[in-house]
């Protein structure tokens, strides 16, 4: 909980945030929710689905973005690395919470 928490609040460092929460969390997190909502579609149980679907993907993609957001405002390196981040967190999040 304590990471989550440094996650949330931007206490992390850019590259921890973005490549470990970000990038693998979210691709784990967002695969692994895919691929149940999938099996629960095939078994007749949609609303079962939705909630694996999204009730659990959603608000990690939300976490993981404000948690880049917030450590790249705190970023000390060249400002673009900062800007880039935000901009591929968010978009790829927003992808991934839709699909």
């Amino acid at each position: 909980m304590r990471r989550l928490g440094a996650l949330w609040r931007g206490d992390l460092p850019l590259e921890v945030a973005f490549w470990r929460w970000a990038v693998v969390g979210g691709l784990v997190v967002n695969l692994s929710t895919s691929v149940l909502f999938l099996v629960l579609i095939m078994q007749g149980q949609p609303l079962a689905a939705l909630v694996v679907g999204y009730a659990l993907s959603v608000p990690y993609n939300i976490l993981a973005t404000v948690g880049v957001w917030r450590s790249a405002g705190r970023f000390s390196g060249p400002r673009h690395w900062a800007d880039v981040a935000r901009l591929v967190t968010t978009i790829g999040m927003v992808i991934l919470s839709a699909t």
